[in-house]
């Protein structure tokens, strides 16, 4: 890593007005952005309010959000690189060589051939729709329901699906004989994410109530996610809440670690593309490489997000609430997201030009 590059200015006064005008345009009752360097340093932004109705005020970098699917780079792709780095598992092996036997008499599972490296970059080709309360899941234990499925597409075309982290995650618990959010709140310790934990949260004024529904709080330190509910609010795919500050802090350490450490050479290996996604962006393992390689980012369906530049050492996190206003206003985080892109490639240089962004 080189020498982190500070922001400048200018960089906080775009993210500023950014996230400002997604909260004046009703993408979210509020949010927080923290825009940091490897070294340490952080500018925390702020604008709106918790929620309307049980907590009217500014958020800080200490409100609680639910990451959704922020969770599969928070929790499952650091755990499944260390579980590689230990010899737990082989990403090139199928998944189902670390998930508990299967009937024998079950016949051809289609999905069964799904590799771990597979799952990681949504390359498997397993079904992309997720309604596990539809299943029986007293009959069958759930890798065995999902294998059992049709593939939706050729392995190897990138299609992005919550499954293939749930397989992660059940996958992580049988190798280390420990429930995934065990594992993974040891793993948070270890790196300073002291507010960092699946659910359920107590309903305080620190955790951010992410639906509303006829004017009171409706979700509030409950997943948002159906699926990870079904499973007991824990899974490889959604589940996790955190606040920015933690999001910043792990940002720092990914950013911080040398090549030759587990994550950060793990971190090095996943920003290697993998599969296109559109124009300009492509898939690692779990993320998305974008301008040139020269950013990592990943989004959260709540509207939550997370960009690295390695490179510069710089990173940007937004945490908010946007599905408090409803499912289809988060997409005006878009321009908030796409400014924060835009940052971060402003010293990316030929290859990492802005405008690659979602």
């Amino acid at each position: 890593m080189t020498e982190a590059e500070p922001f400048t200015t200018a960089d906080v006064h775009g993210l500023r007005e950014a996230l400002e005008e997604a909260v004046a345009d009703g993408a979210s009752p509020g949010g927080v952005v923290v825009c940091g360097t490897a070294a340490g340093e952080r500018t925390v932004l702020s604008a709106g309010v918790v929620s309307p109705f049980t907590h009217p005020r500014t958020p800080d970098e200490h409100t609680v959000y639910d990451l959704a699917s922020l969770t599969k780079v928070t929790a499952t792709w650091p755990l499944v690189g260390l579980a590689v780095a230990a010899g737990l598992i082989d990403p090139d092996a199928p998944v189902r060589e670390f998930l508990p036997p299967m009937d024998p008499d079950l016949g051809h599972l289609p999905g069964a051939g799904a590799t771990v490296r597979q799952l990681l970059a949504h390359t498997s080709g397993l079904r992309a729709a997720t309604r596990f309360d539809l299943y029986d899941l007293t009959a069958r234990p759930l890798h065995e329901l999902i294998f059992r499925e049709p593939l939706e597409n050729v392995p190897g075309t990138h299609r992005y699906i919550n499954r293939g982290y749930v397989l992660l995650g059940l996958a992580l618990a049988h190798v280390h004989g420990e429930p995934l959010d065990r594992l993974a709140a040891a793993l948070w310790a270890g790196l300073g994410m002291d507010r960092t934990s699946y659910g359920p949260l107590p309903q305080t004024p620190q955790v951010a109530p992410t639906e509303h529904r006829d004017g009171h709080d409706r979700l509030w330190g409950a997943v948002h996610d159906e699926n990870a509910a079904v499973m007991g609010d824990v899974a490889g795919h959604a589940g996790v809440f955190a606040p920015a500050a933690d999001l910043a802090a792990y940002a720092e350490h990914l950013l911080s670690a040398g090549p030759d450490s587990t994550l950060g050479g793990w971190l090095r290996q996943s920003l290697v593309p993998v599969a296109q996604i559109d124009p300009g962006l492509e898939r690692g393992l779990g993320w998305i490489v974008a301008a040139g390689g020269a950013v990592a980012c990943h989004h959260g369906f709540t509207g939550t997000s997370l960009f690295l530049a390695p490179a510069g050492g710089r990173y940007v996190v937004i945490t908010t609430n946007a599905v408090h206003n409803g499912a289809a206003a988060r997409t005006r985080l878009a321009p908030l997201r796409e400014r924060a892109l835009k940052t971060l490639t402003r010293s990316a240089g030929p290859d990492g030009g802005p405008g690659h962004g979602r």
